[in-house]
């Protein structure tokens, strides 16, 4: 920084309007940053609250520091404060961006980026604070400048962080997103620019350098669908044939150029391929669905894209379907993407079955009708949200929702690669219902699966008959299925609960394993 002392002409009070307006965009666009690098971590590496806590952590840490560093800084107060605008701009407008093109080399440089991009932003918003805290000391007491300044950051930091999950987020994505908000910052610090030139000894050198990155971030945004697909190609390598960021998931469906093969990711995890998606959703739907008893009313709590309602419609029985999926667009694609829709043979469209977006949780825990099937289809929990729906609570609720002689299956995760996990789901069953059953198939493009099924009225029998056409699932397969081999055998495990959330954790040292 400059050494040369400012010569302070007396603040007008437009000048000192557009400070404190200043104040608020700053707190707005510094806790935007910190919501985004929090966000993409997240979906990269999963462990939410990990990486949240993390990120804010350090993110206040290094706020600390850059304010402690503002005391060396001279005392060219706006120039100064326009330096580190137009830093925080480039920075931070382009860290998504950065993040999801290290995360393909290794989680080393991963981490590296995200905690130098975290350090480097936090510094810097950090440094601004006092900077507009002694701009504004020049017009009123230091104790206003001080009063004015945090309770604008405050309201700052409320704005950014309701808009970026309500309209940021689901309008213009991760990589946009940053974009956008290095876009406001270098618009503030041009204002600044014009507003306080007498202040500054380059006034046009500062200028061009400002309109330099705003054309620089117009460019990003305008060709920010193409940046989010190459970023996105780094990541999946098959070509994108659709990618959507709601206020709920990122839903990337993708398209292999050799096999032909589609794929669909839920944040950045694999739900299905559709080589071998017929392998898991036979094994999920039809052993619940050949117990003798009643089926005419079934429910499906997750898979909006429709192929196990695909199998459920195979028998004739069936009255009702219930789909409880949270999110809308998840459930569009299964009626409407063309790729969804020819897999799940339309039936998201079929007359039996009715869809519902929203909250499972939320779904099952009112009044309804009862229900002879209910098919849990949802995310491994590799995150708190989920990991509500794999609870006691969540399969008590269930119960309740259940025809006395009723079923219930869900889908747990691998009993080889995250054998806790699968057993504690198990146990979590046991803990509520009267008899459970576990079994386990093979998957290509995910390796050894397992399931759960649980029910009250009596025990499971030792052999299955299916009479429906199937393309993987026998009666044989399914004896074999009920057989562990002794790497995979059942794990003493806790109850997972929503007061003492176990299985998420088990999932995460599984994973880590």
């Amino acid at each position: 920084m400059s050494t040369t002392s400012e010569k302070f002409q007396p603040m007008t009070g437009q000048q000192e309007g557009i400070l404190l307006v200043s104040i608020m965009i700053v707190a707005l666009c510094g806790i935007i940053y910190e919501l985004i690098i929090g966000t993409v971590s997240s979906y990269l590496l999963g462990n939410s609250v990990y990486q949240f806590s993390l990120t804010i952590g350090f993110f206040m840490f290094a706020m600390g520091i850059g304010s402690l560093f503002s005391k060396y800084f001279s005392d060219q107060y706006v120039l100064n404060f326009i330096r580190v605008e137009i830093a925080i701009a480039l920075i931070g407008g382009i860290c998504s961006l950065l993040l999801f093109m290290a995360f393909p080399m290794a989680r080393a440089m991963y981490e590296f980026v995200m905690y130098s991009l975290i350090l480097i932003i936090g510094s810097l918003v950090g440094m601004e604070i006092p900077i507009l805290t002694t701009l504004l000391a020049q017009r009123e007491t230091t104790k206003k400048s001080i009063a004015n300044v945090m309770s604008l950051d405050y309201i700052g930091a409320l704005i950014g962080s309701v808009s970026f999950p309500l309209l940021l987020l689901p309008s213009l994505g991760l990589v946009r997103s940053s974009f956008a908000i290095g876009l406001i910052n270098i618009l503030v610090a041009i204002i600044n620019v014009v507003m306080f030139k007498d202040y500054l000894p380059n006034f046009k050198r500062m200028f061009y350098a400002c309109i330099a990155i705003l054309a620089l971030l117009v460019a990003f945004i305008f060709y920010g669908t193409w940046l989010t697909r190459y970023a996105e190609k780094h990541l999946y390598f098959d070509q994108i044939v659709y990618s959507t960021q709601t206020p709920y998931q990122k839903l990337v469906v993708t398209r292999s150029t050799t096999t032909r093969e589609q794929r669909l990711y839920i944040d950045g995890h694999i739900q299905f391929s559709s080589r071998d998606e017929y392998r898991y959703h036979e094994n999920l739907i039809h052993p619940i669905m050949s117990l003798p008893g009643p089926r005419k009313n079934i429910l499906i709590l997750g898979g909006g894209d429709g192929l196990a309602a695909r199998e459920i419609l195979k028998y004739k029985d069936v009255e009702l379907i219930h789909l409880v999926d949270i999110d809308p667009e998840m459930i569009r694609l299964g009626r409407e993407l063309p790729v969804l829709e020819r897999l799940n043979q339309g039936s998201m469209s079929d007359k039996k079955l009715t869809a519902y977006a929203e909250d499972a949780f939320t779904f099952i825990n009112r009044p309804g009708i009862n229900y002879d099937r209910v098919i849990i289809d949802m995310p491994d929990p590799h995150n708190e949200a989920i990991n509500k729906l794999y609870s006691r609570e969540f399969y008590t609720m269930i119960k309740r929702r259940m025809n006395p002689d009723a079923v219930v299956v869900t889908q747990s995760s691998s009993p080889f690669f995250t054998p806790r996990t699968f057993w504690c789901i198990e146990t979590t069953l046991n803990n509520v219902f009267k008899h459970t059953m576990s079994y386990h198939t093979s998957l290509p493009s995910f390796g050894i699966w397992g399931f759960n099924m649980a029910r009250n009225d009596a025990k499971f029998p030792d052999k299955f008959h299916f009479d429906i056409p199937t393309r993987a699932i026998t009666d044989d397969t399914m004896i074999a299925a009920l057989i562990f081999p002794k790497d995979m055998m059942r794990r003493t495990t806790p109850v997972n609960s929503i007061m003492e959330p176990k299985l998420y954790q088990l999932y995460i040292e599984d994973l880590q394993h």
